[in-house]
């Protein structure tokens, strides 16, 4: 049963003829007919009695007609609501990692709760490849992630922004004012890294592995801010994107490790998947993301 049946059955109804209820809706007289018999044949009854120029509705078709005007006042009443709302109501989900979690997401969640106080949010936090393959399922509305430039033609992207890989460790470290560090140097030092399915590490061990070197870090953790305390205590060196510890070397804390040619570059991305619905809520996390970055 489609939509069009029902409001062509209830303009001939009104009308009280098949005839003029063609010409209301602009359609020929026979695809009239042919949508009514159509009404007919899945409600399994006789809507309408044409005698001669008469045409009325049947006992069943009277009672169809209460039901079928309900369905158009509903829809009717549906779409206005959608129309005119403006405050956002729905759910959101956000999958990323760790790290941008920790640090980019309270600002911007906080900011986002501030304008939709009625949206549902719910953050996701696991390694790149697990939330696009979640994304890719449906499970999660978009992802943004930390990782090498990523394409798929599933995908739409709405950011892409470079960031820089550093060493960091404390002001007071022995490494801290020295320059033209090897990567040698630095990797003999005590360690404190994230666990190893993030994106970032998984990239420097393929590059040390390039040359036979490995990592031996005293402590894993998938907690940044765990990380940030240590270093700041001088607890050992850490390998983390610049923005996690921007503040802490605003403030004098840290310090990025000079290093001697070595540079390590990757990128902030956000996708959704191109057969995702665009909802309202998606777009004014999208919209904020980009106004923010702005700032």
């Amino acid at each position: 049963m489609e939509l069009r049946e029902i409001r062509t059955f209830l303009a001939v109804a009104d009308l009280k003829s098949f005839c003029r209820a063609a010409e209301k809706l602009k359609y020929s007289q026979a695809a009239v007919t042919v949508q009514i018999k159509q009404l007919e044949k899945e409600l399994n009854v006789h809507l309408f009695d044409r005698i001669g120029k008469q045409t009325t509705l049947t006992h069943e078709g009277k009672m169809f007609y209460q039901y079928a005007s309900e369905v158009m006042r509903n829809l009717t009443c549906a779409r206005n609501v959608l129309s005119q709302s403006s405050e956002l109501t729905g759910s959101l989900v956000i999958g990323t990692i760790e790290s941008i979690c920790s640090t980019l997401f309270p600002p911007l969640i906080r900011e986002y709760h501030h304008r939709y106080p009625g949206v549902n949010i719910n953050i996701i936090v696991d390694s790149p490849g697990t939330l696009l393959n979640r994304m890719n399922s449906n499970q999660i509305d978009m992802v943004y992630f930390l990782d090498r430039r990523l394409y798929d033609t599933k995908w739409i992207k709405i950011l892409e922004k470079p960031e820089d890989i550093i060493f960091a460790a404390s002001k007071e470290h022995n490494f801290a004012k020295e320059t033209g560090l090897s990567i040698d140097q630095v990797i003999t030092q005590p360690l404190i890294l994230t666990e190893k399915d993030a994106s970032y590490r998984f990239i420097l061990e393929q590059y040390l592995a390039s040359d036979d070197k490995k990592l031996h870090p005293f402590l894993e953790i998938g907690n940044t801010e765990f990380i940030i305390k240590l270093l700041k205590q001088n607890e050992g060196i850490s390998f983390l994107p610049e923005f996690t510890i921007r503040k802490e070397m605003e403030l004098g804390n840290l310090t990025a490790l000079s290093m001697k040619e070595f540079y390590l570059r990757t990128w902030r991305q956000i996708v959704y998947h191109k057969d995702k619905w665009l909802s309202r809520e998606m777009k004014a996390f999208m919209e904020l993301v980009l106004e923010m970055e702005e700032q």
